[in-house]
């Protein structure tokens, strides 16, 4: 089977993303086969997904990450994979590496050995451009897909037959979600493909990124899914599990995302956030305490409801985002919030508006 330690050696890259003075990225290396996620039987459809689970990962493995910045020698930077099979750069970039004008992904390559051959691989780095004043970042279950392909462990457990046996495309988009991430993400961005490195795939004109706990072994099947539905594509923070009160907690949940999610405002303080999230796993209490730690640097918070009633601590996050003149959009349908994009400045709809940074402290709605 794929998974059989007797498998070649691979690098699965993950995307990564960029300043002008650094680059992080990461991958891991892996005995195993790329899984084909096709429309096949179900006995076939159960084999490719306990593959992506049942991965042997290969640790103490020499990798290296090439950047070639434009107008220069190409680097190599030299890491080993740990004990999980995990690699992570944080490269800093000397000299700096300007933007183009819009946003684009350029290619970097991993390098490593299986035995005598010398194997490579392309991965790709989101980098911001020049004019990017608003990027988002977004949550995955229950925001743009129905519960069940990603999640905690107990998640998994109660959707065995979704994790095991449904492909990328049998999955249910959450309704107009598609439409809305593509009017928020402003369309496709004009690269020249000129004063970057690699070859480009396109971007869209505000960045997307996205945060979730599911596990690192998911990656090419969300990746698989975002692109299928015509979602904005964009870098993907997952997490490594393991059998431990880091996995089955709720609290370490929270704070792998909540972690996620400041890394990316941090890399990039000249730009503004968007944050789309559901009441489903205590969304909108964390990214409120996040707006208030990183004031002026959330445009907008988006929840969908698919819970109960607000909780004491939503209640509290509400007022807290209302006092701060921060926009909340609450509702069970991404067709209101298609609208409450126009009403705060922030619809891509071709003109190329200012993004409005006077907001009135009424802006706040609830479907």
């Amino acid at each position: 089977m794929p998974f059989f330690p007797t498998a070649p050696v691979r690098i699965q890259p993950y995307f990564g993303y960029r300043n002008r003075e650094r680059l992080r990225i990461s991958a891991r290396a892996l005995r195993s086969r790329v899984g084909k996620f096709e429309q096949r039987s179900k006995w076939r459809a159960a084999k490719t997904m306990l593959s992506q689970f049942v991965s042997h990962e290969v640790p103490d493995l020499p990798v290296e990450l090439e950047i070639a910045l434009p107008g220069g020698k190409a680097q190599r930077h030299l890491g080993r994979t740990d004990s999980e099979g995990f690699i992570n750069f944080d490269i800093p970039l000397e000299p700096c590496w300007d933007y183009d004008t819009h946003p684009v992904w350029e290619t970097v390559v991993f390098h490593w050995r299986a035995g005598e051959e010398e194997q490579c691989v392309d991965a790709h780095v989101l980098a911001p451009g020049v004019d990017t004043g608003l990027a988002v970042i977004s949550d995955i279950d229950d925001t743009i897909v129905e519960t069940g392909i990603t999640g905690d462990f107990r998640a998994v457990l109660r959707n065995w037959r979704r994790i095991l046996i449904q492909m990328p495309e049998e999955r249910i988009l959450v309704p107009g979600a598609d439409v809305f991430y593509n009017a928020l993400g402003g369309g496709e961005a004009l690269t020249s493909g000129e004063g970057h490195a690699g070859e480009t795939q396109p971007a869209t004109h505000r960045p997307f990124f996205y945060v979730s706990s599911s596990p690192w072994n998911l990656f090419s099947y969300l990746v698989t899914y975002i692109r299928g539905r015509g979602l904005p594509l964009g870098p993907i923070a997952l997490r490594d599990w393991g059998l431990n009160r880091a996995t089955f907690g709720s609290a370490s949940h929270g704070a792998h995302k909540r972690a996620a999610i400041e890394a990316i405002i941090e890399t990039y303080p000249e730009i503004k956030f968007a944050l789309i999230g559901d009441d489903s796993q205590g969304d909108l209490t964390a990214f409120a305490q996040i707006a208030v730690d990183h004031p002026g640097r959330v445009r907008a918070i988006f929840i969908r409801k698919v819970g109960d009633a607000m909780s004491a601590e939503e209640l509290t996050a509400t007022a807290n985002l209302e006092a701060a003149q921060i926009p909340l959009w609450l509702g069970d349908g991404y067709d209101t919030g298609h609208e409450f994009l126009a009403s705060i400045g922030l619809l891509g709809d071709g003109e190329a508006k200012a993004i409005v940074d006077t907001v009135e402290a009424t802006k706040k709605w609830k479907a």
